[in-house]
């Protein structure tokens, strides 16, 4: 397994140089002057874009930009954001925290649901429970993550949002952003202490519940659309995998033994059918991870994905390019954690 570990870590950099040299590539479509807007970080350098032509060798041979660039990217240098008004390594810093909290808080119920759902369906098979589990699935994995979550905006930012907010006295409001306005101008006045940029875990670290209340009612509509469409993948395959398991001559024999249905259902069958179960719920945190684009924009969530959007329609390609090579990265540390996962999950997997 260490050996195994190690390969796959020397391998990255292979990955993240056949990457880069295919985004550096794509770029050679644009025009020296288009390139060099990677660069520029004030109006007196859009002034003097030929100056920074000949200072990154945008000119030269494909073979001489790929280089400098690199260098570049090496040191942190990844061009500056048009659309964040600042570099790109420092938006992504900023912004990283923000997707990672939503991504992690979604896959609570994404993977609750899955689970859950999935075994009833197994359990009840061809009953009505398990009739109706399939249109909920069939339903989240067709629905559109937009149209899910407009609907949702709709309701609860607007009608029914009118009604929740008068039952709970005015104190329970849903609506886009990552925080209220109030909190928002804490966090811009340096008053409200910002650690991590978890503002979850920064709340309870500054002995602020109010902020916790605040950033955790503004996660509620992203999370249920995102745990709308993700769980139901995670639905299904729970639900082959558990009826291949209960198929199995081990259970046969459990049942055989005198062990209670409970018993051969959730402690023998359900554990193993977990297994591709594990590894699909390591490719979802990845996908959410990413930045979930649509769902963040709809919601005015202020991620990676959100910026990344703003970033594609402004042609901002430092944005872009810095976007892409993230979410490379994420990619391949991510399936190398899902594959150590698999085999520490399943003793039969071994990796020599």
């Amino acid at each position: 397994m260490f050996a195994y570990i190690v390969r796959r870590i020397l391998f990255i950099p292979v990955v993240l140089i056949g990457v880069t040299l295919l985004i550096v590539g794509l770029m050679q479509l644009l025009s020296p002057a288009q390139r060099a807007a990677a660069f520029v970080s004030s109006d007196a350098q859009l002034k003097n874009l030929d100056l920074i032509i000949d200072q990154y060798g945008l000119d030269e041979p494909f073979h001489v930009q790929y280089g400098n660039w690199m260098q570049e990217a090496l040191t942190g240098n990844l061009g500056f954001s048009s659309t964040s008004k600042e570099p790109v390594l420092t938006t992504i810093r900023k912004r990283l925290p923000a997707s990672a909290e939503l991504a992690l808080v979604s896959l609570i119920p994404v993977i609750g649901l899955g689970i859950a759902l999935g075994t009833a369906a197994a359990l009840n098979r061809d009953r009505f429970i398990d009739q109706l589990t399939r249109v909920v699935a069939i339903v989240g994995w067709s629905l559109p993550n937009f149209v899910l979550g407009i609907w949702l905006l709709v309701i609860f930012y607007g009608g029914l949002g009118e009604v929740l907010r008068e039952f709970a006295g005015g104190a329970f409001r849903l609506e886009p952003g990552r925080v209220s306005t109030e909190i928002s101008i804490e966090i811009a006045n340096g008053t409200f202490p910002i650690r991590t940029n978890f503002l979850l875990i920064d709340s309870l670290l500054a002995g602020r519940p109010d902020v916790f209340w605040d950033a955790l009612r503004h996660l509620i509509l992203p999370v249920i659309t995102l745990a709308a469409t993700s769980s139901a993948i995670i639905m299904r395959v729970m639900r082959s995998s558990l009826l291949e398991t209960l198929s199995q001559d081990y259970v046969r024999t459990a049942r055989a033994k005198g062990l209670t249905e409970n018993v051969v259902n959730y402690k023998h069958a359900r554990r193993n059918a977990l297994i591709p179960v594990i590894t699909l719920a390591g490719f979802t945190l990845i996908f959410l991870l990413n930045g979930v684009v649509i769902t963040e924009t709809v919601f005015n969530y202020p991620g990676l994905g959100r910026w990344f959007a703003s970033a594609a329609v402004s042609l901002d390609y430092p944005a872009v390019m810095g976007f892409t090579v993230l979410t490379a990265m994420i990619v391949v540390v991510g399936n190398l954690l899902v594959d150590v996962l698999y085999a520490a999950v399943d003793p039969r997997i071994r990796y020599d």
